[in-house]
């Protein structure tokens, strides 16, 4: 049986790909316009409408709803946010717990408004299970669960190599720690029933429509360009396509692979009878779920970044990024070595200089934005959605400010990526680094992180 590659993502090839909706027919005016039709862009539209029911909101989107990251995402809906430890050290130790908080509350946000809105995106509230599988690994672990416990978690739990495998049976494991924080999900799923939710709200989607440029008041597009109080920047990965965006975040790709359904034989082998998502402490980290339909969808680093800021075909990914994957599988669960690999596909996630996600309303401009989730959007964008809103209220007057607008991502500035060939270089080299590191800690030769890696951190802006 041979592998789907691309096609956007096996979330849609199981699901379908949506009826396409009307592009922009002309110039228009909004009294807010949302340029992404992804889960930021959606998310926002759908407490902006709930909120303020009268205001006439537009998004415009360049290909379909869903179509980058927040369609091809590993379904991992959990608490983790990219920059909390540099907004600890900018704002202090408390306010990063406000944050961290906040994003605990936002897994719970979007499980309940899924229920609320009736939908069904396959999600199982199992919490998120991280594995180390080497000295240096379990090093690093305890220090995350130390680090994660120290930021207000305390419901989580740190488990040695035989409770480790009561949950997961992952090869070599020897330990790990779980958060109930965390959700599996069908990220597709969840895209189309929010769709559906904001255009019953009365929020009109404009797709086939690419925004070439934002200006204050105005999103300009092939069509005809819209005119609003507020434009939102919601692009993520793609936003490097915008004028004068191409060095704001670094569009970064992760690719995938779903098996075809496991018999049940096989499972009684792994386990994972609790669903958890499933994660490493690796450089080079992957990310599991157990599906619905008792797949394993399972993703990590390719090629991570192609030259000028470029983004994919369609989802295509490379055959040594296929076999790749399929190693970490047969590496972590060697009993499901002989299951055929039904899909693979890749798509891009932003990354700013600083690795850190932001949220921000220019109130001279009226542009917004949010995003540079690093892979953390899934729940990321909930937050940041009703972030915006509240941002926008305060701005015109409905509201003042809230615990989500004081919070310390909020109009966080970061510097540009530098300019080519500086910028596909130092990627190119980070991430050769990182998997040197992966290799040489994989010989258990040492039981703390390699200085390969930690060299790496310091070039990337990590640390």
């Amino acid at each position: 049986m041979s592998t789907v590659n691309g096609g956007i993502s096996y979330w849609y090839a199981n699901d379908g790909i949506p009826d396409p909706r009307e592009p922009l027919p002309g110039d228009a005016t909004a009294d807010v316009c949302i340029v992404g039709g992804g889960y930021t862009g959606l998310w926002t539209a759908y407490y902006l409408k709930k909120a303020v029911p009268f205001l006439n909101i537009t998004v415009l989107e360049a290909k379909f709803c869903g179509y980058g990251a927040s369609g091809r995402n590993g379904g991992w809906l959990y608490n983790g946010i990219a920059g909390r430890d540099r907004y600890a050290k900018l704002h202090g130790h408390d306010a990063a717990v406000r944050l961290q908080q906040a994003m605990n509350d936002t897994v719970t946000e979007v499980i309940s408004t899924a229920a609320a809105e009736n939908i069904d995106a396959d999600i199982h509230h199992g919490g998120v299970l991280e594995v180390a599988y080497t000295p240096a690994q379990l090093s690093r672990l305890k220090r995350f669960h130390a680090a994660e416990i120290a930021f207000g978690e305390k419901e989580r739990t740190l488990h040695g190599a035989r409770e480790t495998s009561e949950r997961v049976r992952v090869t070599g494991a020897v330990g790990s720690t779980w958060t109930p924080h965390g959700a599996r999900l069908h990220p597709v799923k969840l895209l189309k029933g929010l769709a559906e939710a904001v255009e019953n709200l009365g929020v009109t989607i404009h797709e086939s429509t690419p925004v070439t440029e934002i200006k204050p008041k105005h999103a300009v597009t092939p069509y005809g360009t819209v005119r609003a109080p507020y434009i939102l920047r919601c692009t993520e990965g793609f936003t490097a396509g915008l004028k004068g965006q191409r060095r704001a975040w670094l569009p970064m790709n992760s690719s995938m692979i779903v098996t075809e359904p496991i018999p049940a034989s096989v499972w009684e082998t792994i386990g994972w009878d609790g669903r958890e998502t499933l994660g490493d402490m690796a450089h080079a980290y992957m990310y599991a779920q157990r599906t619905a339909d008792d797949r394993i969808a399972l993703g990590g680093r390719g090629v991570p970044y192609r030259y000028g800021s470029r983004t994919d075909n369609d989802g295509r990914t490379q055959p040594a990024t296929i076999e790749a994957l399929r190693e970490i599988l047969v590496r972590f669960l060697p009993t499901a070595a002989g299951v055929p690999i039904a899909h693979a596909w890749s798509g891009v996630l932003g990354v700013p200089r600083d690795w850190c996600s932001t949220v921000a309303l220019d109130r001279s401009t009226g542009i917004g934005w949010a995003g540079g989730y690093v892979g953390s959007g899934v729940a990321t964008t909930n937050l940041a959605a009703r972030t915006l809103r509240d941002l926008i209220q305060q701005d015109s007057g409905q509201g003042g400010p809230t615990d989500l607008t004081t919070l310390p991502w909020v109009n966080h500035k970061v510097r540009k990526w530098e300019p080519e060939p500086f910028r596909w270089l130092g990627v190119q080299a980070m991430y050769a680094a990182y998997r040197t590191a992966d290799r040489r800690e994989a010989s258990g030769r040492t039981a703390e992180t390699d200085p390969i890696a930690r060299y790496a951190d310091r070039i990337a802006g990590r640390h």
